[in-house]
This record gives structure tokens, C-alpha cells and sequence, in this order.
């Protein structure tokens, strides 16, 4: 895991690093309020899903170079200004046209590295956080009518009143830049962070990722090989399910495990903090299983733990970096082309697919989608929301900020370090303690061992003292006896 491995047990590393992320999730969590309901991880209300549905409404149009696009992302820049950042702003033009990303980059307190020889050195290693804020209107754009649901009139009847709607984006990216901010207002609720991280609001995402292209070639080359991790998040709204998939480079299988710990971490997170207890809110693998080349390599890989939706973490997964994708869809099917967003019955207008279609509309999606607010837990009292975009948007950045505090490869937290001394304080009193208990009886042995050896010499020398006397002598006397016994008594001192 790290190289301070050799000084720590396995089972050390793992029970310390879950205290510690579970610890700091409840301390984070437990700051908000004494309310209860504050406890909750995840629990960031609606302000996710407020901003989607604003930024989808005021902005329908957002398409690469637009002025649609460039309003937006100056509402984006005003929006992280709101939440106490000073977002640089990083234009670029393409033979296409001028976009811009809005960058906000966060120091960190750095990771301690152990060397060889048990001298530390700090590292600093960088996570990005990305999404694209401009999305692409289809090409036949029209607007449709779609029923409301069912609300109660005064005289007892109901009425389901016909709403017009046309294309937002509130799927693809209004949703997920939503949930990139509101992982940044989370992140202003915890301690400094150990990694260094980069929020970045990419432009042009639907022009080859132009925005992304354009952030990660801005970055030296020695931020490049400091980048643990990219996460990046897109139509969070529309499909089936929620899943978290790793970039194409961690199919081939020397890299597998390197290109997906941070995946994996994503899902530990998930499961460790009742997201679905609490939400009904979970993270699924893709685990299709079907087979086909997906690389263009011409060999046929397992189609799992990847996603069959391109976006901006191309970029990073193209350089080596690893990545974690989040994105709604639907892979519960054993063919790739019959793979689509959702199989609701209500969303197949267009064959179950949403993106750059007339139905990725906020006013479509809501009557379909929302459903009352509701007691989850039993207990009598309204406690969970049933918009599905403010859960998912809460939950997919609550995952993003707490897998930072899951830690680098190449380096442990304050916290992790802190632990590691005490462990090794604890092992040196260990090693102390059994090192006095074992002297005295080292010792005692000594002395019972002098003491027989100086009986057994006495003894020896009795012997020796009587054997003359036996001999016929002409001058018997008793020197020859104290002699050997003088000699005896010194060698055993």
C-alpha cells in the first residue's frame, strides 16, 4: 500500500486508514449542526439540484464557443466566487472558436514519505475534479407537451395539466456541474486536505473534450506526474442507475489494479456511510461481462469497470492517469448496441437514450422522475427527499470529497503519519518491555548457574582434598588440601 508497509502489519494500515476516514467523515458531518438530521452524510439539501435547474433554465443553449455557453460559464465563476474561491479563468480558442475553463486550484498540506533509511520528506500529489458546463442541443431542436402529474383540485377532482418543454441539458452537464460545485462547497467544510486539488469547470467538452485538452496541457510537467487521480462527472440525472467506471487504460491487465484503486476506493466510500440507508442512493459496477474490443486494439476485453460514454476524463486516461467516471445509464444487457440510458417505459421517445435528445429537459425529466418527499426510516416524521437529482448530486460529491481522505500511493496523511508514530512507539515499548522481563530471569539463571557450579567445584574439590590423605605419604599434612581449595574458589568467582 505504502512503503511505510514494512514498519506496519497489513491489518494495521487498513484498520487504521477505515478509523480514520470513517472518524473525520463523522466529525465533518457532526460540525454542521446538533440537529439529528445534520448527522447524515451527504446531506447538502438542495442546493445542487437548485443550481442545475437554474443554470439548465437560464442557459438551454450552451453549445461550444456560443454566447449561450460563455454566460453560463460566467454565472459558474460568479457561483464559485459565491462560495469563497477565486477561480482563474483560462481561455482558449480552437480553429472551432473561444471557450473558457474556470480553474480553482487548493493547496494541500502534503503526504509524508518514509525513505529507506526512515527519513521523512513531504510530497504533494494532486486530484482533479472536472465536468464540462456547455452541452449540444439536437440538431432537430423542437418543443413538446408533456402531462404533469396528477395534482387534487378544491371540488375533489384532479387534473393533469399539459407542460411545454424543449431541450435544457439539465442531464448532459447541467447535473454535473452541479454536483463539481457542490463538491466544492463540501469541501470548505472539512480540515486541509493532504492532496493538492484542482476544481475545474471545463468549456467545449463536446468539442473533443477541447476544454480538458486545453487544462491539461496548461499544467507543467511536473504537475503532470502528480496526479493521483481525475474524477469527473456527467448526465448524473436520466439513467437507470448510478455507476463509477475507470478509464480505458486499465484494461490492459499489468495496469489494472494501479488504474483502478481509486474506483474501488469511490465504492468503499459508498458502502461505508449508508448512502442507501439514508437515500436509497447506490453505486453500481459495471458488470456486463459482454466481450468486444473496447480499446480498438484489436484483442476482445471483458466490458466491465468501464463506461460506453466518452467525456472529458479521456484527456487524463490518454496520459495514464487514473480516472473515475461518474454517470447514470443502464448496462443490465448482453449486447453493447442494445445498452441505453433507462428502460422506463415513460423516457423512450427516443429509444431509451436522453443525451442530445429533445427529452434531456429539466421540465420533462421532473415530471417523470421526482416523486414526494418521504418517511424513510419509518419513524413518522418526512425525512428523504424523492428528487432524484438533488440524491445523486449529493451523494456522487460526497463520495468525490471523502475518497481524498482514502489517501496517496505515494505518501501518507498527517493523520495516517500521526498513527504510524504511535504504532512505532508502541512497538518500541513493546520490544523494551519484553527485553526487562526477560533480563532478571537471564540473570537469576546466571547466578543459580554460578552457584551449582561453585557447589560442584566445592564438592569436586572435597574430593580432591581427600584423596592425598588415602596415599601413603611421608609428610601428610593439610596444604596440599587448601591449595586446590583456594585455586577453586577464585576460578568460580
Amino acid at each position: 500500500m505504502y512503503r511505510f508497509i514494512k514498519h506496519i502489519s497489513g491489518r494495521n494500515i487498513t484498520a487504521l486508514a477505515l478509523a480514520f476516514s470513517l472518524g473525520l467523515s463523522m466529525f465533518v458531518t457532526s460540525c454542521k449542526s446538533g440537529d439529528d438530521k445534520k448527522l447524515k452524510p451527504a446531506d447538502y439539501g438542495s442546493y445542487g439540484a437548485d443550481f442545475a435547474r437554474q443554470l439548465a433554465k437560464d442557459f438551454p443553449d450552451r453549445a461550444p464557443y456560443s454566447e449561450g455557453e460563455k454566460s453560463a460559464g460566467e454565472v459558474i465563476r460568479q457561483e464559485m466566487v459565491k462560495l469563497k474561491y477565486e477561480p482563474e479563468v483560462q481561455s482558449f480558442t480552437t480553429k472551432n472558436g473561444t471557450s473558457a475553463n474556470y480553474v480553482v486550484k487548493i493547496q494541500g498540506t502534503g503526504f509524508y514519505d518514509l525513505n529507506e533509511g526512515g527519513d521523512v520528506k513531504m510530497k504533494h500529489r494532486i486530484a482533479i475534479i472536472g465536468a464540462h458546463y456547455d452541452n449540444l442541443p439536437p440538431a432537430d431542436k423542437k418543443k413538446s407537451t408533456v402531462n404533469a402529474k396528477s395534482t387534487a383540485k378544491k371540488d375533489g377532482t384532479t387534473e393533469a395539466p399539459a407542460l411545454e418543454y424543449s431541450y435544457d441539458g439539465i442531464n448532459d452537464n447541467a447535473s454535473g456541474t452541479a454536483c463539481l460545485l457542490t463538491a466544492m462547497k463540501a469541501f470548505s467544510e472539512y480540515p486541509p486536505f493532504s492532496y493538492d486539488v484542482y476544481f475545474v469547470a471545463f468549456g467545449a467538452g463536446n468539442d473533443d473534450y477541447a476544454g480538458a485538452r486545453e487544462f491539461y496541457n496548461s499544467l507543467t510537467s511536473e504537475e503532470k506526474l502528480r496526479i493521483d487521480v481525475m474524477y469527473c462527472t456527467e448526465s448524473l440525472y436520466a439513467g437507470d442507475k448510478v455507476y463509477a467506471s475507470s478509464g480505458y487504460k486499465s484494461l490492459n491487465s499489468q495496469n489494472r489494479y494501479k488504474m483502478r484503486r481509486k474506483l474501488y476506493q469511490a465504492y468503499d466510500v459508498c458502502f461505508a456511510n449508508t448512502l442507501y440507508t439514508n437515500y436509497g442512493f447506490d453505486l453500481y459496477y459495471n458488470e456486463s461481462g459482454v466481450k468486444t474490443d473496447l480499446n480498438g486494439d484489436g484483442t476482445e476485453d471483458i466490458y466491465n469497470e468501464v463506461s460506453a460514454n466518452k467525456s472529458d476524463y479521456i484527456v487524463f486516461d490518454e496520459a495514464g492517469i487514473p480516472i473515475v467516471f461518474f454517470d447514470s445509464f443502464e448496462y443490465n444487457f448482453t449486447k453493447m448496441d442494445e445498452m441505453k440510458e433507462t428502460k422506463n417505459l415513460n423516457l423512450q421517445n427516443y429509444g431509451g437514450m436522453i443525451r442530445r435528445t429533445n427529452d434531456d429537459s429539466a421540465i420533462f425529466l421532473d415530471s417523470m422522475l421526482i416523486e414526494p418527499d418521504y418517511d424513510r426510516n419509518g419513524d413518522g416524521e418526512i425525512d428523504c427527499s424523492g428528487d432524484r437529482l438533488q440524491i445523486r448530486i449529493n451523494a456522487i460529491a460526497f463520495i468525490i470529497v471523502e475518497s481524498l481522505l482514502k489517501g496517496s500511493d505515494y505518501g501518507m496523511t498527517k493523520a495516517q503519519y500521526d498513527e504510524y508514530l504511535k504504532e512505532k512507539e508502541k512497538e518500541e515499548a513493546t520490544e523494551t518491555e519484553t527485553s526487562l522481563t526477560v533480563m532478571p530471569s537471564t540473570r537469576k539463571t546466571t547466578a543459580e548457574t554460578s552457584e551449582t557450579s561453585e557447589e560442584t567445584t566445592e564438592t569436586t574439590t572435597a574430593a580432591t582434598t581427600k584423596a592425598p590423605t588415602k596415599k601413603p605419604t611421608k609428610k601428610p599434612t593439610k596444604k596440599p588440601t587448601k591449595k586446590p581449595t583456594s585455586k577453586a574458589k577464585k576460578k568460580s568467582n
